[in-house]
């Protein structure tokens, strides 16, 4: 059935001499007048109502609709009309696992809601995103994390725009500009500092900067380091998974990324796990698998806390790491009754980039690096430690130099 336009206030009728004429039916003078229905793609019909002296404005809104529709660019009104919010909180359900899912749900909640929440999603315009990226960073809102909101945001809207609610993603327009990340070189930490870090770390936790320094792990990888993990004669570690929070309760899980990957085990790192676990026999620690409510699952951890349990990295990094960072003078000493000064750049990922910048002052290729690192792509590799290569010129020098100098 073709659109058309229908005037609420009269009606056809046909008078004692058959002749068609308009007769005001009980609505007349009240409410809008004009009402352009149409059937939609769902085969449903739908409509919309325009005030009187509006015909008009009726008859382009309903040429438009039905452009739209011959176009594949039509968007149904009612769903025009649900909200940011409402569609979102939908949406993250289908994260693909209850971690991450409870990390978006929080990053949308406090910073995405409050101004986008109640927009319905065909109303959306560049200009509300530029104006909420401009809120987001008056708040403070920066960097890495602002721009991992961002992402989330601009996914969602992608997803209702394949879902019909709206008809193109307003921040994918160029005048919307993704909140920017510093890109900071990593400055590798000298072996000097390495080697005077652990030894301000308490004896319990001391191999964790052997693990950290020697194999690349991550902190979570170090924490969940498990007996049955370390190959002393093939001279390997299986890093197989971490210790991590779901919903603020300790899980097991598998590393970054599902990346189960072997490491080569130096002989130094080997003795110092064999010197630690004489000194500190491993205890077995049961916990979730994945997520809060996982199936438990039991693992001897070579790394505990002094009562027996796991080891918590908000603990550990405040009363063992910041104490011997400032024993090695890489933090000042905190005054009494204050805690430590914030020192993002020189958390215990500064071990994992110690350990790159060896490998690659060594000559090792990125390919291979990026394996024992973890990393998918072997490009973000490159494109976080590019820098430390040996140039490229040197090479050439050296290479030159040798052949002449045999000659």
């Amino acid at each position: 059935m073709a659109g058309h336009i229908q005037d609420r206030w009269y009606k056809a009728d046909t008078g004692a001499d058959g002749k068609a004429r308009k007769v005001k039916t009980e609505r007349h003078g009240t409410g809008l007048r004009y009402r352009a229905r149409y059937v939609g793609p769902d085969g449903t019909e739908k409509a919309k109502s325009f005030p009187d002296r509006q015909k008009r404005l009726a008859e382009q809104w309903l040429a438009h609709t039905e452009a739209d529709m011959a176009r594949g660019q039509y968007i149904d009104p009612r769903a025009a009309r649900t909200t940011f919010q409402q569609y979102a909180e939908k949406w993250v359900t289908h994260a693909p696992d209850p971690n991450t899912q409870a990390s978006m749900e929080s990053q949308l909640r406090l910073h995405a809601y409050p101004y986008l929440g109640t927009r319905p999603l065909g109303s959306f315009q560049p200009a509300h995103i530029r104006d909420w990226l401009r809120q987001l960073k008056e708040n403070g809102v920066h960097g890495a994390y602002a721009r991992t909101i961002y992402s989330n945001v601009r996914a969602a809207l992608s997803a209702a725009v394949d879902d019909g609610h709206l008809p193109r993603n307003p921040c994918a327009a160029r005048s919307v500009r993704p909140p920017t990340v510093d890109d900071r070189r990593v400055s590798p930490w000298t072996p000097e500092r390495v080697f005077s870090v652990r030894a301000g770390m308490p004896e319990r936790f001391r191999a964790m900067v052997d693990l950290g320094a020697g194999c690349g792990l991550r902190q979570g990888e170090i924490l969940g380091v498990a007996v049955d993990a370390i190959d002393f004669d093939a001279g390997t570690l299986h890093v197989v998974q971490q210790l991590k929070l779901s919903r603020s309760k300790a899980v097991f899980a598998p590393p970054k990324g599902g990346k189960l990957r072997d490491v080569p085990l130096p002989g130094p790192v080997a003795d110092a796990l064999r010197l630690h676990l004489q000194r500190f026999p491993p205890v077995e620690i049961t916990l979730p698998w994945k997520v809060a409510d996982g199936p438990p699952v039991t693992k001897r951890l070579i790394f505990t806390g002094p009562r027996g349990g796991h080891v918590w990295r908000t603990s550990l990094n405040e009363e063992a790491w910041k104490r011997a960072l400032a024993s090695a003078g890489v933090i000042p000493e905190r005054k009494r009754g204050e805690s430590y000064a914030e020192s993002r750049e020189n958390g215990m990922h500064a071990l994992r980039h110690f350990y790159a910048s060896v490998l690659l002052d060594a000559g090792e290729n990125v390919k291979a690096l990026a394996e024992y690192l973890g990393h998918s792509d072997p490009g973000l590799t490159l494109r976080v430690y590019a820098h430390l290569m040996p140039s490229s010129l040197e090479r050439t020098r050296k290479a030159v130099a040798s052949v002449f100098a045999r000659r």
